[in-house]
């Protein structure tokens, strides 16, 4: 079973070819050719207004395609009777629904409609389904509660196991996120990884939280500019120069991104430094970050470069005196911090002064000292 699964999975199940998507005569998105197999995470992200939910739109037939094709299981697309799609395929959009006097049980069951006949009517197994899709994203206990009433990532929860219980080969969701705490976008997308794997059922969805997207996707999509830009793996996608241009982040001005963490970290502070901040291991994240909010401009080191507190420290601090992965702390670098250092008013260290420094990093024990030396305050954090 695992393996038919598998080769189940490897499968193309969507392909787009010369797609041109937009409105009317104008074309949002050109050129566009990409596929998806079985059991794949494919992220569409880009800039707001980039062309993401029109793309999505004309992949769920709400537009039509203005060129090219898009086939779904070897079948176009756009040629498709309505029930054979509704069958391959489910939807969960951003547009917010407001059914009247529907139990979200009753909005879990549109999802079986495809499988009912002109009647309409849900056999024993359609209601199996419809019980097994709310077991899996934990609603069971909103059954007969009106859709109306609960919450909006309720809803949410209640579009998914609709989609679910349609039994698809490709689920396309629109910022399924939006609404969810953090609780609930991780069990969202646990849920996804869950039926990607398990069912071999192909997701392709638009995010907005790129940490979660490098987290979640098997390949991502980046479009602007009218196309897709780049496609790849996340480590491929990923990547600092990358997302800062597909972003338009220009660190003067707004900040920057750290491929290490798929975090977004603000404009370092302009001035001078008047705190140098010793740390390693990640110690000196929490104050870079709060030196940050206090308005505060410093400096830090010395760092190694694949140490945890340096893509922070590169991003926040004005200055910062680096070392070469898994080498000593060289007597040039020691230098370098002092000159620096002694125009500070006062040194934060983050590391336990008895422990806190091994054999890499022993030199930096010297900063503290010499501070000392200059009756520069030392505060311990």
């Amino acid at each position: 079973m695992r393996n038919s699964l598998h080769a189940e999975q490897e499968k193309e199940v969507l392909r787009a070819e010369d797609l041109r998507v937009g409105y009317g005569r104008r074309p949002v998105l050109e050129n566009l050719d990409f596929s998806a197999a079985g059991g794949r995470i494919i992220t569409i992200i880009g800039p707001n207004g980039a062309g993401k939910s029109t793309l999505l739109k004309t992949l769920i037939r709400q537009l039509e395609p203005l060129g090219g094709t898009v086939f779904l299981k070897e079948q176009n697309l756009f040629e498709m009777p309505e029930q054979e799609v509704a069958k391959a395929m489910s939807i969960v959009m951003t547009e917010r629904v407001h059914p009247a006097l529907l139990t979200c049980e009753d909005i879990v069951s549109f999802g079986r409609y495809p499988y009912t006949g002109r009647m309409g009517v849900l056999s024993g197994q359609d209601r199996e389904k419809i019980a097994e899709a709310m077991r899996l994203v934990e609603i069971e206990d909103l059954a007969e509660r009106y859709f109306t009433e609960v919450s909006d990532g309720q809803k949410q929860r209640v579009m998914l196991a609709r989609a679910i219980c349609q039994e698809p080969a490709v689920m396309i969701l629109d910022e399924p996120l939006s609404y969810l705490d953090i609780r609930y976008k991780l069990e969202m997308l646990g849920i996804l990884k869950k039926l990607a794997m398990e069912q071999g059922i192909t997701v392709l969805m638009t995010l907005h939280e790129l940490d979660l997207a490098q987290k979640i996707s098997d390949r991502v999509i980046c479009v602007k500019d009218g196309g897709i830009v780049f496609e790849g793996t996340p480590d491929e996608v990923f990547v600092r120069e990358r997302m800062e241009w597909l972003y338009d982040l220009k660190e003067e001005d707004c900040g920057s991104y750290l491929p290490a963490f798929g975090s977004l970290e603000l404009s370092r502070r302009a001035g001078t430094p008047a705190v140098f901040v010793i740390g390693g291991a990640g110690s000196g994240i929490p104050v870079y970050r709060q030196l940050w909010r206090d308005g505060i401009c410093f400096a830090a080191g010395v760092i190694s470069r694949g140490d945890l507190d340096y893509p922070v420290a590169e991003a926040l601090a004005q200055t910062v005196v680096v070392s070469e992965p898994f080498e000593p702390v060289p007597e040039s670098a020691v230098k370098e911090a002092l000159q620096i250092l002694q125009n500070c008013r006062t040194v934060i260290c983050t590391l336990d002064p008895g422990c806190g420094f091994g054999s890499l990093n022993a030199r930096n024990r010297r900063l503290i000292e010499q501070a000392e030396a200059w009756n520069i305050p030392v505060e311990y954090r």
